[in-house]
């Protein structure tokens, strides 16, 4: 976990945030466990911010694989295939 650059950093920080970014994911992208990230977010972030995080993550189903009752499907709009650089495309 010491070998990570800040950019690095930066990505599993912002991860860790996201809401259905799972812990797996970060395991797979960057070989780091769920325990890892807990003390990486508590390291870097003020107490204040980490323990709002960890209240937030603490049991959620989103943030964890197994615990997610996915079938696969994700809803997609039927507008966002026209959506390029965050501007609704000209028809």
């Amino acid at each position: 976990m010491n070998g990570l650059s800040e950019i690095e950093k930066d990505r599993i920080i912002e991860m860790a945030w996201e809401d259905r970014t799972p812990f797996e994911a970060i395991l797979f992208q960057f070989n780091i466990t769920e325990k890892e990230v807990i003390m990486l977010m508590k390291r870097e972030m003020t107490l204040k911010n980490w323990k709002k995080w960890r209240a937030r993550v603490q049991g959620r189903k989103t943030k964890h694989s197994s615990l997610r009752n996915d079938n696969g499907f994700r809803f997609k709009s039927s507008r966002q295939k026209q959506i390029s650089g965050n501007r609704i495309s000209k028809r």
